[in-house]
């Protein structure tokens, strides 16, 4: 087992890392507008470690530092893989709103890097997914209880001109609950297939294109 101390510093230190980038990004910028949402995310799953919300804290780190070092390679200039390409391609496109930026940024996050995070964290643990049901799903309500949040700072304006938008449309076809539901199914079959790494590595290519698939139609140019 790793040291519950280390994972602590480690929570702090990605917090760091978020909000150094979001110092170094311009505002309207699609990566930062991404980041400012993972950053409430991760400082309210680092509050609720604080206060003992978790039943098992170092399962639940472990599984939030390894969920965050997949996007924070990316972001502070590592490979691109395919999910996340689209976000960084479009992101100063003029015709994308920083809702759209926000979705196709979680759907990356959790579509992809989400199940391999639960792979990283079984590894780093020596346990199985099963183990880490509980906390998994515990920061999964905190990204639903953001999710309103999310959409009441990213697309202000009255209820009624709403409905006519094609945003509304757009954030209504997307749901978090089912990335969530899918990324704990990949998560598992990965797993499974552990001791086949070339089916595992193939399964691994083919979700990271689909996920990078659905980021590129939540990027769609609206008009405004």
């Amino acid at each position: 087992m790793v040291l519950l101390e280390q994972f602590t510093t480690d929570v702090d230190t990605v917090v760091s890392r978020m909000r150094a980038l979001r110092a170094t990004w311009p505002e309207q910028d699609g990566v930062a507008v991404f980041n400012r949402v993972y950053l409430t995310v991760t400082e309210e799953v680092d509050r609720r470690l604080d206060t003992g919300c978790f039943a098992d804290a170092q399962a639940a780190i472990t599984l939030d530092v390894r969920f965050a070092e997949r996007y924070l390679r990316v972001a502070e200039g590592g490979p691109v893989p395919a999910c996340w390409r689209p976000l960084f391609q479009f992101r100063r496109h003029p015709g994308v709103r920083p809702l759209q930026f926000a979705l196709a940024g979680i759907n990356a996050h959790i579509g992809h890097d989400l199940a391999l995070a639960v792979v990283d964290a079984c590894r780093t643990l020596g346990c199985e997914p099963a183990d880490l049901e509980d906390e998994f799903d515990r920061v999964g309500d905190i990204l639903v209880s953001l999710e309103e949040r999310i959409r009441d700072d990213l697309m202000p304006g009255p209820d009624l001109l709403e409905v006519a938008d094609p945003l509304t449309h757009l954030f209504g076809a997307w749901s978090l609950e089912r990335a969530r539901e899918a990324a704990w199914s990949a998560a598992r079959a990965l797993w499974a297939l552990r001791e086949l790494p070339d089916l595992a590595e193939e399964f691994g290519r083919r979700l990271d294109a689909a996920v990078g698939f659905a980021s590129r139609m939540l990027l769609t140019p609206l008009p405004h």
